[in-house]
């Protein structure tokens, strides 16, 4: 069961890394902040390092740059570029 899933992220994760290469829309004090094709993502850009995702500290972020991604559904992805906080419908 865990191969079948880590090889369904895969996918999700390489398009990620492509679009965080892509120019982001928002900077806040602790993410970058991309639209992707599978929804928004909320790339950790603060020195240390978060012990659990911290969605609720992005969804007050977010608020920050015009994003309302409190009824979003929410993933977290540990990519090359570090942490992203996906929000997506």
């Amino acid at each position: 069961m865990l191969i079948v899933m880590a090889n369904q992220t895969q996918p999700i994760n390489a398009l990620l890394e492509d679009s965080l290469k892509e120019p982001e829309i928002g900077i806040t004090d602790r993410f970058r902040w991309h639209a992707t094709p599978v929804g928004i993502a909320a790339l950790w850009s603060s020195a240390q390092s978060p012990s659990t995702p911290p969605f609720e500290d992005a969804i007050k972020e977010g608020l920050q740059v015009g994003l309302d991604l409190s009824r979003e559904e929410k993933e977290f992805h540990q990519v090359t570029q570090g942490l992203v906080l996906l929000f997506h419908s």
